[in-house]
C-alpha cells in the first residue's frame, strides 16, 4: 500500500480535488486508523445550556404526553369557566384569558422548537459529511483489498505456470527416458 496522502490521492482518487474531508480520509488509511466516530455524543458535549433546554422543550413540546395532556388542561378549562364557575367564572366565555396564555405559549415556543431545528439541521448535515468520509475510506479500503488479491492470484498463477512447466519438462525428460529404454521405440 502507498505511504504517503499524495501517492494515495493518485492512485484512488486520480483526478479529484482534494479537500479536507478526503485528505482526512487519505491520511487514516495511511496510518490505519479508523474514522468512524459518534458525532451526536461530540454535538451533545459541547451544546451549552440553551441549546440543551431548546432540544428538551421541543422534545416535550412535540410528544404525545404533551399534546394529550394539553387538550386535557383547555377541557378542564372551559368546562371550569363554563359550566362549572358560570357565575364566578375565572375567565368567562370568550376565554381572552386563555387566548393570552395560548399567544403567549406559541410565542415563546415556536422560536425554541426553531432553535432546536436548526440544530437537528446542523447535525444531519455533520452525519452527512461523516458518513461521506466513512464511504469514502471504506471504498478506498476496498479498491486496496482488491489489488492485494489481484496481486496475489496474479502470483499463484505466475507460480502454477511455472510449476506446471516443471512438471511438463519432467514428463517429457521421463518420456525421452522410456523411449531410449525402449528397442525398436
Amino acid at each position: 500500500m502507498a505511504k504517503t496522502v499524495e501517492e494515495l490521492a493518485s492512485r484512488w482518487l486520480p483526478g479529484a480535488e482534494i479537500g479536507d474531508a478526503e485528505n482526512r480520509v487519505l491520511q487514516s488509511a495511511v496510518t490505519r486508523r479508523p474514522l468512524a466516530k459518534d458525532i451526536n455524543r461530540h454535538v451533545s458535549d459541547h451544546a451549552g445550556l440553551g441549546e440543551r433546554l431548546a432540544d428538551a422543550i421541543a422534545r416535550v413540546g412535540g410528544s404525545w404526553t404533551f399534546i394529550v395532556s394539553f387538550l386535557l388542561f383547555l377541557v378542564l378549562w372551559t368546562v371550569g369557566n363554563a359550566w362549572l364557575l358560570s357565575r364566578d367564572a375565572f375567565d368567562p366565555y370568550p376565554f381572552i384569558f386563555l387566548n393570552l396564555v395560548l399567544s403567549m405559549l406559541a410565542a415563546i415556543q415556536a422560536p425554541v422548537i426553531m432553535m432546536s431545528q436548526n440544530r437537528q439541521a446542523a447535525r444531519d448535515r455533520l452525519d452527512a459529511a461523516h458518513d461521506y468520509e466513512v464511504n469514502l475510506k471504506a471504498e478506498i479500503e476496498i479498491m486496496a483489498l482488491h489489488e492485494k488479491m489481484d496481486a496475489l492470484r496474479h502470483n499463484e498463477i505466475v507460480a502454477m505456470h511455472s510449476e506446471v512447466r516443471s512438471v511438463s519438462e519432467r514428463l517429457e525428460r521421463l518420456e525421452a527416458a522410456l523411449r531410449s529404454e525402449r528397442p525398436g521405440s
